[in-house]
């Protein structure tokens, strides 16, 4: 079960032109052997350096955090790679990888803890309106296990078609979808902080993405 695995985000800075090279040879690493699995690795969009690459690794109770910077560490032209542990909340309820080409967003969340248990409410009642409308689908809610007591910090990774989606659900139409907004409203107002980058899926089955992004 996901709830039993531990998540590892990992930003991975590569050095200059490197991106595609070193995500060929991450994709390529034994990960079964060293006993995790890798979720996915994702390319710039906007928002980050073109030379970074966001990758999510899965791994049994805590094992994993230190044995994946380990393995990242050794790709030839990664220079720098910034690991954060993390356990799965409402999503995702299995370790199923995502497959499809789109937009994903990776954004940040940083909150008080005494805020924690409303914002996760709010996701629960604000989602299935989100993903209805704008034939989006959100993949992942993670909590990270290094918060400082009384913190809580927190990754969503939403995944849109394209672009002109995610424009179009920042714009509500109906009431609907404006009631679905005022959700959204209100998580971001219990925050400190929240930041958010896109990407697209190095490792989809459907398409490459070929555009030049950055």
């Amino acid at each position: 079960m996901a709830d039993a695995l531990t998540y590892v985000h990992h930003a991975i800075r590569c050095a200059p032109r490197t991106w595609a090279t070193v995500a060929d040879r991450l994709a390529r690493l034994d990960w079964a052997g060293s006993g995790g699995a890798l979720f996915g690795v994702w390319r710039s969009q906007i928002g980050r350096p073109r030379d970074e690459l966001n990758a999510i690794t899965m791994w049994p109770a805590t094992a994993g955090s230190g044995i994946a910077g380990s393995l990242l560490g050794n790709i030839a032209y990664v220079n720098e790679v910034l690991s954060r542990p993390m356990q799965a909340t409402l999503r995702p309820d299995t370790p199923q990888p995502p497959r499809r080409q789109g937009n994903y967003a990776f954004r940040w969340f940083e909150l008080p803890e005494m805020h924690w248990t409303e914002f996760l409410a709010l996701c629960a009642e604000a989602w299935p309106g989100f993903e209805s409308a704008y034939d989006s689908q959100v993949i992942g809610l993670w909590r990270c296990m290094d918060d400082k007591p009384g913190h809580a910090s927190a990754l969503m990774m939403t995944r849109r078609p394209d672009l002109a989606m995610w424009e179009r659900s920042k714009i509500p139409a109906g009431g609907a979808e404006t009631e679905v907004r005022r959700k959204l409203s209100r998580r971001y107002d219990l925050c400190d902080a929240t930041w958010v980058h896109t990407t697209t899926l190095l490792n989809a089955e459907d398409r490459a993405d070929t555009v030049r992004w950055t």
